[in-house]
């Protein structure tokens, strides 16, 4: 016998395999943001992120992931194998219902029960858009700090190796460069 872990609201239905359900114990580390080990959304949020941008207009999972991409200006990318089983999830709970088929692939609408829980969670979603779209500033903003600081390296190392240079430099060089590297993995 199967279960799955259901939250919306006060609606509690242990059916699976820990707390992640069908998502396995990996999917914890999918609601985590890519900065500090900060934590992005908790658990549970992910559905009611899904279920808000399915309710803005149909979406099918690929979409899904680029949107929730986009929205955090690259900075969350949730996996396929986070997606996809949790659309099946709100699927069998009758929250959101296929649309049609679109080359193969499932668009997704909401359905009133799915309106309803949403509706029920309208604070905790707004707070989590909140969040992505602050996410998305920071995002855009470090990136284009880091990729200028890049393109600084990139520009200096290109004109240093036009010119003649020793062994004992280029060593010097590369201890440089592997020196950053790993002080910048220590951050």
């Amino acid at each position: 016998m199967h279960r799955h872990h259901h939250m919306f609201g006060d609606r509690h239905e242990r059916h699976g395999r820990g707390h992640w359900g069908h998502w396995g114990e990996h999917a914890r580390e999918h609601h985590r943001g890519r900065h500090r080990g900060e934590r992005f959304m908790e658990h549970g949020d992910l559905r009611f992120v899904v279920l808000a941008l399915i309710a803005e207009q149909p979406h099918h999972g690929y979409e899904l992931i680029k949107t929730l991409e986009e929205r955090t200006g690259g900075a969350y990318r949730p996996s396929p194998g986070v997606i996809y089983p949790l659309l099946s999830m709100l699927e069998d709970e009758g929250f959101i219902r296929p649309a049609n088929a679109e080359g193969g692939r499932k668009l997704f609408e909401i359905t009133p029960e799915g309106q309803a829980a949403l509706d029920q969670n309208k604070a905790g979603v707004d707070a989590i858009f909140g969040r992505m779209d602050h996410l998305s500033q920071a995002s855009r903003q470090s990136g284009h700090r880091v990729g200028r600081a890049m393109g600084n390296l990139g520009m200096v190392l290109s004109q240093r190796m036009r010119r003649p240079i020793t062994d004992e430099q280029m060593d010097k060089m590369i201890a440089m460069l592997d020196d950053t590297a790993a002080a910048i993995e220590k951050l």
